[in-house]
C-alpha cells in the first residue's frame, strides 16, 4: 500500500507525460506546415512545368 501511496505522490512522472505532450504538438504543428509547404511546391512546380511545354510547343 505504501508503494502506492509513494507512487500518486511522485510529480516526476507528471513532468516527463507534460514534456511528451509539448513534444507531439510541436510535431503535429511541424507536419501540418510542412504539408502547407508541400502543396505551394507542388502548385509553383506545375505551373513552370505548364510554362516550360506551352513554351515548347509555341512556333
Amino acid at each position: 500500500m505504501k508503494f502506492f501511496r509513494n507512487l500518486l505522490a511522485d510529480k516526476a512522472g507528471a513532468t516527463a507525460i507534460e514534456y511528451g505532450l509539448i513534444a507531439a504538438l510541436i510535431a503535429v504543428a511541424a507536419i501540418t506546415a510542412m504539408q502547407g509547404l508541400g502543396n505551394e511546391l507542388n502548385t509553383t512546380f506545375g505551373t513552370v512545368s505548364t510554362k516550360l511545354q506551352d513554351s515548347n510547343t509555341l512556333p
